[in-house]
């Protein structure tokens, strides 16, 4: 007990005494342990809540001061989501009271599903715990892919630090130039498997919208795909383009590449390629490629597991967008090539609903298309 605490215990115990003696009780001294007994769990009483403030106080107000926080990333490191999640880890800290260490674990494993899976059925509830995993899995838990076992619209999303697209890079080599080349002849995608979108896209491609194309699946990784297209053992891959001054975009400007096709609704600014939607012929194909687009509007999600207290993911929400704001965090994305356009939690929690919402008979025509031979 510090000096202070000492003095009011004192005061308290004095006070206590004064009672005694005020109402002509026998002072403990003559009335023995019994009566000495009741004046310390008097003072005690009145003391407890004087000595317990402060540490209430600071784990309100400091619940990480002192805590390392786990970033589980479904990816190994060097791809996209770690790099994110690292560069997110190195400025989030300063916005948190108590300012705690962040530290990334890779979790890599069925295209994202074994480190969601751990998000939302073992990692502590807590926020000490928090995850950036692929934003297809919301499509994956809807469709009920094998080994899921989460719910996308119970986790407490904390928001996204880019908003991303998804195209067709095919090897200029190829000779492979526009889209309609897809319907004459047979164009090699690699891909690593799983439940990614770099996985589905070619699949649904080949199945909804029938164009000729040989998936070749297995790879570690998308670097690993691009690897093999340097080699030219595959010409063609999904992928996100990156930012304007992301590596990606030097793929085309150095002539390696040319991007066929985007797969959203619009078209990409900066890109000189059409849409996927452009060459849609029905409503279901329509309906069923928007289901599978909607994925690309959650960017690079962070979240954390269900059950965390409201106040707690308040804080997380409160310094992630501090941080997407912060000229350190915006000076080192663009160093590292990476393009800013975060999303709030509360948007992103309102895109996974709707996501969620889709109709049946969409979702099960989607699963179809999806199917690999």
């Amino acid at each position: 007990m510090d000096a202070r605490s000492n003095w009011v215990f004192e005061q308290v115990l004095d006070s206590a005494r004064e009672a005694c003696a005020w109402n002509r009780w026998p002072s403990p001294a003559r009335a023995g342990t019994r009566a000495a007994a009741g004046i310390a769990a008097l003072a005690l009483a009145l003391f407890a809540p004087v000595l317990r403030a402060p540490v209430q106080a600071q784990t309100a107000d400091e619940p990480y001061k002192g805590k390392q926080i786990r970033i589980v990333v479904g990816t190994a490191a060097g791809q996209d989501y770690d790099s994110w999640a690292r560069l997110i880890g190195r400025h989030l800290p300063r916005f948190l009271p108590g300012n705690p260490t962040f530290i990334v674990e890779n979790m890599p494993g069925a295209g994202h599903i074994l480190a969601t899976n751990f998000l939302f059925n073992l990692a502590p509830r807590d926020g000490t715990v928090i995850g950036m995993v692929s934003r297809n899995m919301t499509e994956a838990a809807i469709m009920k892919l094998p080994n899921v076992r989460f719910d996308p619209g119970k986790f407490n999303w904390i928001g996204s630090p880019e908003l991303n697209h998804r195209v067709l890079f095919v090897n200029v080599a190829s000779g492979f130039d526009k889209v309609s080349d897809l319907y004459e002849r047979e164009l090699i995608v690699g891909t690593p498997g799983g439940a990614q979108g770099v996985s589905a896209a070619p699949i649904l491609l080949k199945n909804l919208l029938h164009m000729r194309l040989k998936i070749i699946q297995g790879y570690h990784s998308p670097g690993d795909v691009i690897l093999a297209m340097a080699r030219r053992e595959v010409d063609g891959i999904v992928q996100s383009v990156g930012a304007p001054e992301g590596a990606r975009r030097q793929w085309i400007e150095s002539g390696q590449m040319r991007v066929l096709f985007s797969m959203e609704h619009e078209r990409v600014a900066g890109l000189d390629a059409p849409t996927i939607f452009e060459f849609i012929k029905t409503q279901e194909q329509r309906q069923v490629m928007a289901f599978l687009s909607s994925s690309m509007e959650l960017g690079r999600p962070l979240m954390a597991p269900p059950g965390v207290p409201a106040e707690r993911v308040a804080r997380l929400r409160g310094a992630f967008d501090a941080t997407v704001k912060d000229p350190a965090f915006l000076q080192e994305a663009a160093a590292m090539g990476l393009e800013v356009m975060p999303q709030s939690g509360e948007r992103i929690a309102a895109r996974v609903a709707a996501v969620m919402a889709t109709p049946k008979d969409t979702v099960d025509e989607a699963q179809r298309a999806s199917a690999s031979e």
